[in-house]
C-alpha cells in the first residue's frame, strides 16, 4: 500500500490548523502542528512530512525564512500562505523554491486540491532517471543538482525544474505560460515576470565563457535552450 502523505500545518493561528485538519482528517492525511518559525523547523526535522504548509508571516522566523532553511536540505514540496495578498510575497517565496501559494482568506477545500495537485506533480517528477548531461553541464532532476565543469552550482528546485524543462526539448521554444503550467502546474495564477527572473538567474549562475549550449531569448516569444552537442 502506498504510504498516506503526513502534512505539517505552520501558521500561527489556531483557526487555521482546526480547519484544515478538518478537511485533513477527512482525506485521512496524517498531520502535526506548529505555531512559528523555530517549531516549524524542529517539525520538518522529526516529522519528516512529505508537504508543509508554511505562513509567510510567523512568529521567531518567518515562512520565507523557514522555506530558506528547508531548501539547503530537502525538496519537500511547500505551499506558502500569506495574508497580504501582495504580488511580491508571492515571487519572493516561488523563488526560495515554493511549490505553489494560497492567499488568504482561503477555502480549506482549496487547500486539499492544491495539496493533491502539487503532491502529484512532485511524484512525477521524481520518477524515473531524469539526467541531461552537456559539454561541461549535467542537470540531475533526481537529486536536484546542477554541476557546471564538475562543481555543484547551488541553485533553487524551481530554477533546476525550469533548465530542466528547457534542457529536455533542445531548440523548442516555450512562452512564459507554458514555463509556468509545466513547472508550477496548470493551476498557478500569478504573473509571469517571475519566469524572467528565474531565466536571469539561471544564466548568471551558469555563466560561461565558451560553452556548446546556451539559454535564449526568443524576443517576443519566450525561452529556448540550444545545444551544439
Amino acid at each position: 500500500m502506498a504510504k498516506v502523505p503526513h502534512i505539517l500545518i505552520c501558521d500561527d493561528d489556531p483557526v487555521v490548523h482546526e480547519s484544515l485538519g478538518i478537511y485533513l482528517d477527512a482525506e485521512r492525511y496524517p498531520h502535526t502542528s506548529a505555531y512559528d518559525g523555530d517549531e516549524a523547523l524542529k517539525r520538518v526535522e522529526i516529522d519528516q512530512p512529505d508537504l508543509i504548509i508554511l505562513d509567510l508571516m510567523m512568529p521567531k522566523r518567518s515562512g520565507t525564512e523557514v522555506c530558506r532553511e528547508v531548501r539547503k536540505t530537502l525538496q519537500t514540496p511547500i505551499i506558502m500562505l500569506t495574508a497580504k495578498g501582495e504580488e511580491i510575497d508571492r515571487i519572493l517565496g516561488l523563488e526560495l523554491g515554493a511549490d505553489d501559494y494560497i492567499v488568504k482568506p482561503f477555502s480549506p477545500r482549496e487547500v486539499i486540491a492544491r495539496i493533491k495537485a502539487v503532491l502529484r506533480r512532485f511524484v512525477e517528477k521524481n520518477t524515473g532517471g531524469q539526467i541531461l548531461r552537456f559539454e561541461g553541464l549535467e542537470i540531475n532532476l533526481d537529486n536536484y543538482q546542477i554541476k557546471l565543469n564538475g562543481e555543484i552550482v547551488p541553485c533553487t528546485p524551481k530554477e533546476v525544474e525550469i533548465l530542466h524543462l528547457l534542457a529536455s526539448n533542445p531548440g523548442h521554444v516555450f512562452d512564459r505560460d507554458q514555463i509556468l503550467t509545466k513547472v508550477w502546474g496548470y493551476d498557478y495564477i500569478g504573473d509571469t515576470r517571475t519566469v524572467d527572473t528565474h531565466i536571469k538567474r539561471i544564466r548568471h549562475k551558469l555563466h560561461t565563457e565558451e560553452s556548446s549550449w546556451a539559454l535564449i531569448t526568443v524576443y517576443g516569444v519566450g525561452y529556448k535552450f540550444e545545444s551544439a552537442s
